[in-house]
């Protein structure tokens, strides 16, 4: 891998370490998507007959291809020929950019694990966990892709390698000003920039790839900003303030620009989510949303505000209940130092996942039951807070960017139908958090995983009972398989970044007994 920027050549332990990253990341997209299995390890690509059998655990990082010689080694850059091969057998289509996605990945996550090893780590517990995700999403191929730009760009922002900065600051004037919703927290990032000028954020790396806007600069915040797993997101402690901005920067599926469709609805989702758990029954604990109060920005070239938006998001301590420890659900599930879950023997291990599951999932079926809500509740949009001894005592929700709105509930706003609404719960829900959260408490204590889903399922059982046994929920546990969202295919085929391509994977809730 050669060195960009003008930086040194990274370790050779880094680029090892960042290509196992990488090819487990490609391995369980092969296996989701494609592969079928064949036995021990084995799985077959039925397009072009190819066998593979890979080792690793939870995160394989091995693979080796069948050969009349016996078993070969594949290396990354085999693993992704033989993909390609597959993908455009079987889909009849071809792709220039994902093996250059793939690699460009790949080096992203050694520069970060180069600059990790170098870097302290914060000292509190809730940005340790949201700048855990040095390997990303588990199950995209190319993960860590930052628009093909060397770390010079990105790296200064990077929550990976514990990054914090300074946010520079702008005065736009009266004519230019994009607002709706209350954004005027942001004027507590710096002194009034006067002459009638609004105060607003920009993230430094957006400023730097819009060439510098034409806005009168007018510093820069007194107070640092930590990014958190979202680069574009960030936590300003001081203030207990989050921020999240336009960033025109591919990264997984989408350019993560924030868009006037979005944040036109901020405002009528705000307002539907803050009612969503209004009247949750007395024995289901009440989760917080951090809310999005609404944005500011500026209009450049009749973009309408996109470029340079940034939303304005609820802080922590408003909303987290005294004495207890928030911490991203995400970091849980990929670990980071005082994971609650490390040190735990069996019997807490089951107490930690029953906590989880009860301050989860009953209030998520609750909003899309009774309001016709899908909040967006992957693991980086969850929030678990924990009390003295580690077990998770409250949930908190953000992003009101990916929620739902159920047509048949809300016929006078823009939703999707029930059908497809459902399916994203499920993905969101069961296959995205609870599947890696229980893989996490698994890995520790392997012989509690059919114990974890049958409580699992006794908690869906119970929410059932709670909403008149919908057929939804009555499907769900009797099905042998739910949706995984398929983002291989999805990049092969150069989908749009809102699209929703699934395929269909064991269900564990199906594959035990009533507890």
């Amino acid at each position: 891998m050669a060195p960009t920027d003008g930086l040194l050549p990274l370790p050779r332990e880094a680029q090892t370490d960042a290509a196992n990253l990488a090819t487990t990341a490609l391995l369980n997209c092969l296996i989701r998507e494609v592969a079928r299995p064949a036995g021990a390890g084995a799985f077959l690509l039925p397009a072009t007959g190819r066998l593979l059998r890979v080792a690793g655990g939870r995160f394989p990082d091995r693979a080796e291809r069948r050969t009349p010689d016996g078993w070969r080694p594949l290396s990354l850059d085999d693993l992704v020929a033989l993909t390609a091969a597959e993908l455009r057998a079987g889909t009849g289509a071809g792709n220039d950019t994902l093996a250059a996605e793939i690699a460009h990945s790949r080096d992203v996550m050694a520069a970060l694990l180069a600059a990790r090893r170098a870097a302290t780590p914060p000292a509190d517990l809730y940005l340790r966990s949201e700048q855990a995700l040095v390997a990303g999403h588990r199950y995209h191929p190319a993960p860590k892709a930052r628009g093909g730009a060397g770390p010079g760009a990105w790296l200064p922002y990077s929550p990976e390698a514990y990054a914090s900065f300074a946010l520079p600051l702008f005065g736009v004037p009266a004519g230019q000003l994009v607002e709706a919703g209350e954004a005027g927290a942001l004027d507590r990032l710096g002194p009034p920039p006067g002459d009638g000028l609004a105060l607003l954020p920009a993230h430094p790396w957006q400023v730097a790839l819009l060439g510098g806007p034409p806005l009168r600069h007018v510093g820069v915040t007194g107070v640092r900003a930590s990014p958190t797993s979202s680069i574009r997101t960030v936590y300003l402690p001081e203030l207990d303030l989050f921020c999240k901005f336009s960033l025109d920067v591919r990264i997984t599926n989408d350019l993560r620009r924030l868009w006037l469709r979005d944040l036109n609805r901020l405002a009528v989702v705000a307002e539907v989510v803050g009612q969503a758990f209004d009247d949750l029954p007395d024995h289901v604990a009440r989760p917080a949303v951090l809310r999005d109060r609404g944005y500011r920005s500026a209009e450049l070239d009749g973009d309408g505000g996109e470029a340079l938006a940034v939303i304005v998001r609820d802080g922590l301590r408003e909303h987290v209940r005294p004495g207890l420890t928030v911490l991203l659900a995400a970091g849980i599930s990929e670990g980071f130092p005082g994971n609650p879950l490390d040190g735990l023997g069996e019997e807490l291990a089951l107490v930690w996942w029953e906590r989880y599951l009860d301050h989860v999932v009953p209030p998520l079926l609750h909003a899309y039951f009774h309001h016709g809500v899908v909040l967006e509740c992957h693991l980086q949009n969850v929030l678990i807070a924990v009390d003295e001894r580690g077990l998770p005592a409250q949930a908190l929700f953000r992003d009101h960017e990916g929620v739902k709105l159920v047509a048949e509930r809300h016929p006078s706003l823009k939703g999707v139908g029930s059908a497809r609404a459902w399916e994203r719960l499920v993905y969101c829900l069961v296959t995205n958090n609870l599947c890696e959260i229980a893989g996490a408490v698994a890995e520790r204590h392997p012989g509690l995983r059919e114990e974890l889903w049958a409580r699992a399922r006794t908690v869906f059982t119970g929410c059932g009972k709670d909403h008149g046994d919908p057929d939804e929920l009555r499907d769900l546990l009797a099905a042998t398989h739910i949706p995984a969202k398929a983002n291989l295919l999805l990049r092969w085929l150069n989908a749009g970044g809102g699209d929703m391509r699934a395929v269909p994977v064991p269900n564990p809730l199906a594959l035990v007994e009533d507890a």
